[in-house]
């Protein structure tokens, strides 16, 4: 184990507005709000699902590949430095900072464990 899953990111015109609508889908409340980025989660040290603003969005026209899904992950680790080397060695691609893609193309970032989550197992 490298790291732990703090949120699914999905990229969107309006954070705000998707945030609400998946706080009233999944009765969970919005923990976290500013222009560009809002959180739904159990409360405010749980990971949950997080919005981003993304200029220009374009949404999924899923199944018809022209423009794909559209979602990152957050994965919390101790260091992101030491755990960068590791998740390339586990076929990861550097996308540059704390930024990679898994082998399939998706894209994930490397943050540093949040004060209130317990320590990753060494």
């Amino acid at each position: 184990m490298i790291g732990r899953r703090h949120h699914v990111v999905l990229d969107c015109p309006d954070p705000a507005a998707l945030a609400a609508f998946y706080s009233a889908l999944l009765g969970q409340p919005i923990t976290y709000r500013s222009d560009d980025w809002v959180v739904v989660a159990d409360d405010d040290t749980s990971s949950g699902l997080a919005f981003q603003r993304a200029p220009g969005h374009r949404p999924p026209t899923w199944p018809d590949p022209d423009v794909p899904q559209q979602f990152h992950l957050d994965v919390m680790v101790e260091d992101p430095a030491e755990a960068g080397p590791r998740v390339v060695a586990l076929g990861a691609v550097s996308l540059g900072g704390d930024v990679y893609a898994d082998p399939a193309g998706h894209p994930f970032c490397l943050i540093r464990r949040l004060v209130w989550a317990p320590p990753l197992p060494q």
